[in-house]
């Protein structure tokens, strides 16, 4: 990174006065004191070194894990190192969403290619430059299903959490109506959702997989609703895409997912990317910014902001949506990855971390935890537990393994393709000590 020149006293005191505050600390007056921290207890005139070494001594005291068995939604790929050098350099790491975006070519270029990657990975004909997470993603598809006679949208219970609560929130706002879809063996109930469509309901909402690891039958879901004359949202995995029916296959209409898996950290819970692909029926009702490519004056291939007769110009009463950005650097760094991994890469990625569970789920069965929920499943799959979740997680805690996702009834698993058989023999063997 090249250097930065700060704001002089002056300018920050013009900043200040013009938003109505005396000084900087008024800004966070609404985040709460309890967790606000005044300044760091550093002696005066330390050096560089020594500044230096005592941060690291405070950072030291995160518990940064070196094993994981845990997705529930953000999950521990392994991110090849191009990915990084790639998306560190300067022109893409400082850019924001480019206001005047046909000078930015190099920024509009990159989206594009990443709209490509989206569309080649779910089938579709058409992606948006992403919004702000796979929970968003969800929810802005529903928006766009919506329409004067249709306004209820089933979702299925199996769906993440933090989904089904965001789809709530934003049709709370639309005063449109969101009913969940009850569940049958961790899985959606296809009778259940046979006898609650009706004639107002605008799409349903299906995950693969779903919050549990679970395979659903996401074509014979998807034939269900187009019966009644529905839409047909499908959230995927990403990774696990590059494996299972596309979604074009299995009959959706928009397909929507969270990016993370695709080259981005943890990072704390982001931040992440929500990617969105639809049919040519739908491209209009698309959110967002979509970028398209054409011709310059000179006949020189060239990319622009397309559909721009939209929510953030002159269409804003007939909105169905609000987003009008997209999450630059994330969707850059999906590119990025994509282009490394190329589909072998993708499927071998998938193809591990299918394995790698089955593997584990199976030593699990033999120390006494009996998966919940029978059938098909990718990464991810629940066991019941023989002693309360919150000590078994301890122990692990305890021996630098972050262990799985406690859920109602048991403990959500999850292996990708970085974690190797002598991993997973050590989480068995420690679960084994506790039971002796």
């Amino acid at each position: 990174m090249g250097s930065y020149l700060p704001s002089t006293a002056g300018q920050k005191r013009q900043m200040l006065e013009a938003v109505g505050v005396s000084q900087i600390e008024a800004l966070y007056d609404n985040v709460p004191a309890s967790i606000r921290l005044d300044g760091l207890d550093l002696a005066p005139g330390l050096s560089e070194m020594e500044v230096s070494a005592q941060m690291c001594a405070l950072a030291d005291k995160n518990h940064v894990f070196h094993t994981i068995f845990r997705g529930a939604g953000a999950y521990d790929h392994y991110i090849p190192a191009i990915v990084e050098r790639v998306c560190n350099k300067e022109e893409f790491l400082t850019a924001y969403t480019p206001y005047q975006a046909e000078i930015s070519q190099g920024i509009l270029q990159s989206i594009f290619e990443y709209q490509t990657m989206i569309c080649e990975l779910t089938g579709m004909d058409a992606s948006n430059a992403s919004v702000y997470d796979g929970a968003s993603a969800a929810a802005e598809a529903v928006a766009m299903c919506r329409d004067r006679k249709r306004n209820r949208a089933l979702v299925s219970a199996a769906a993440h959490p933090a989904v089904i609560q965001t789809i709530q929130t934003y049709c709370a706002g639309a005063d449109a109506e969101v009913a969940l879809i009850p569940t049958k063996d961790g899985r959606t109930d296809l009778d259940a959702l046979r006898a609650m469509l009706c004639d107002t309901d605008a799409c349903v909402y299906l995950q693969q997989p779903n919050f549990y690891g679970n395979l659903e039958d996401a074509e014979a879901i998807g034939a269900v609703a187009h019966e009644a004359g529905a839409k047909f949202i499908l959230g995927i995995h990403p990774i696990a895409a590059a494996i299972l029916k596309s979604p074009r296959e299995c009959g959706a209409d928009i397909a929507a997912g969270e990016g993370q898996p695709l080259g981005m950290p943890l990072a704390f819970g982001g931040p992440y990317l929500g990617f969105m692909a639809c049919t040519q029926a739908l491209f209009r009702k698309l959110p967002g910014r979509i970028v398209g490519e054409t011709v310059d004056a000179a006949g020189e291939r060239c990319f622009v902001l397309t559909l721009q007769a939209r929510e953030q110009h002159i269409r804003r009463e007939k909105a169905s949506s609000n987003i009008c950005s997209n999450q630059a650097l994330c969707a850059m760094r999906a590119a990025v990855y994509l282009a490394a991994m190329g589909p072998q890469g993708l499927q071998k990625a998938a193809q591990l971390s299918y394995a790698k569970a089955h593997y584990l789920a199976e030593e699990l069965e033999k120390i006494g935890f009996p998966r919940r929920y029978p059938g098909a499943f990718f990464q991810e799959f629940v066991t019941e537990t023989p002693l309360p979740a919150e000590q078994i997680l301890a122990k692990l805690e305890a021996h630098d393994i972050l262990g799985g996702y406690p859920v109602e009834g048991g403990i959500l698993w999850c292996t990708t393709e970085k974690n190797t058989k002598a991993q997973i023999d050590a989480l068995v063997g420690l679960l084994k000590e506790v039971f002796a």
